[in-house]
């Protein structure tokens, strides 16, 4: 008979109330999540655990302090998680790939109902200070735990050489975008999607010997316009477009919910009825930065399909395209973060033309399979991995120093190209 004794008991108060805490931050990521915070009321939440607003109160005040402390949550349990591991093993190729499988897992777990809902980590920027900076502050704790295993991972042999702040960041980006499309996957097969998608950053989607290194000169840049002094058409489609830019960096920096139109207008230097000429509300501003940002993305991918290249030029033709707009002053593209603000019917439709975008870049990794220079991978699964590295790639300058675009570009999708363990 086991002495073990119970690991808590439905008569301790404190544990009561933590248990309670727990499953609000896990109700309130899994609405998050789906609805994104703007159109997630404490009401709603309170709604979906049986309880009166007045009792969520007692847990928590405002919608700012319940975001905060749903991400917080998050980054404690990645951390937790990172430990385990630790303590696990001293291998940093198993390292990494636990950490990586760990999200997929963690969203497995929420679904079947054996664990919490982990808050996708999307709109940081959007939270008040002092909140911002702790947040940050854990994340870079992360960021910096993971980069470590693949220093580790090189300094051992184990790892080719690699831009290591580049790779942890898109790796990071990959597996935050998780949420927004395991769910198409059976639950019984989404381990096996874990350790596709591992196996991709593992080996890379070079079918080739040795290390693939992307030609120079990447997709054009978009036409300057030569605008005629009396051409008011003109001038209206660049004010608008220098409208949906500062919309698009104001929305990235700050979220829905911090983003003021005043602000961009003052940013701008336009008067607000100059502004409000042209912008109709915020959602509405919100929406047409999406549409630009997709505008520019079909003319990159229209672009590389001009190309006489492989299906892996094409592809890293695109990756390199996509990252020039949002680290340039034609950018930077919409970030993702933000699509929940929208209502259904708009955000449906962003989506529906984003998944266009996708199976046009997931062509492309059809086409290298079948000359050559793809493996033989599932391309869902690359697709997707990409699109989150991508949707996390603006600001690079932040986390490494650019010299130069193209380089930075390259390094930072080299990870998808050819993994991280040594090419034969």
């Amino acid at each position: 008979m086991s002495n073990d004794k119970p690991t808590s008991s439905p008569f301790n108060r404190s544990a009561q109330h933590d248990a309670k805490r727990a499953a609000i931050l896990s109700q309130a990521a899994k609405l998050f999540n789906s609805k994104g915070s703007r159109a997630t009321t404490l009401q709603d939440i309170a709604a979906t655990l049986g309880l009166t607003k007045t009792s969520l109160y007692y847990y928590v005040k405002t919608k700012e302090e319940l975001i905060y402390q749903c991400y917080m949550a998050a980054l404690q349990h990645h951390l937790r998680q990172m430990d385990e591991i630790e303590a696990q093993t001293d291998d940093p190729l198993l390292r990494a790939r636990a950490f990586f499988l760990r999200h997929f897992e963690n969203w497995l777990a929420a679904q079947e109902g054996r664990g919490p809902y982990i808050a996708a980590l999307l709109e940081i920027a959007s939270l008040k200070e002092p909140h911002r900076k702790e947040v940050e502050a854990v994340y870079i704790t992360m960021f910096k735990r993971l980069r470590q295993y693949l220093r580790d991972g090189i300094a051992e042999g184990k790892f080719r050489k690699l831009d290591t702040t580049s790779a942890t960041r898109a790796i990071i980006g990959s597996v935050d975008w998780t949420f927004s499309w395991l769910h198409s996957i059976p639950r019984d097969k989404v381990m096996d999607a874990a350790n596709s998608a591992a196996d991709i950053l593992s080996h890379g989607l070079y079918a080739g010997r040795g290390q693939y290194t992307p030609t120079r000169g990447g997709i054009p840049r978009a036409p300057a316009s030569f605008v005629q002094g009396f051409d008011r058409e003109e001038q209206n489609r660049l004010k608008q477009q220098a409208f949906y830019k500062a919309g698009t960096w104001f929305f990235n920096k700050q979220g829905f919910n911090g983003t003021s139109l005043d602000e961009i207008a003052e940013h701008l230097n336009v008067s607000k009825g100059a502004f409000y000429y042209h912008i109709k509300n915020k959602e509405d501003l919100l929406y047409n930065c999406y549409t630009y940002s997709q505008d520019a993305t079909a003319r990159i991918h229209a672009e590389a399909k001009k190309i006489d290249g492989s299906g892996l030029e094409k592809v890293a033709q695109v990756c390199r395209g996509i990252f020039r707009v949002q680290n340039s002053d034609e950018g930077p593209l919409i970030r993702y973060n933000t699509i929940t603000a929208l209502p259904i019917d708009r955000r449906r439709e962003i989506l529906k033309r984003t998944e266009a975008s996708n199976a046009r870049f997931g062509d492309f990794i059809r086409e290298g399979i079948d000359d050559g220079s793809v493996r033989q991978i599932d391309t869902v699964i690359a697709q997707n991995l990409i699109a989150g590295a991508i949707n996390a790639s603006m600001d690079i300058g932040l986390w490494r120093r650019v010299d130069d675009l193209e380089s930075a570009a390259n390094d930072y999708f080299d990870i998808f190209y050819n993994g991280v363990l040594p090419r034969e």
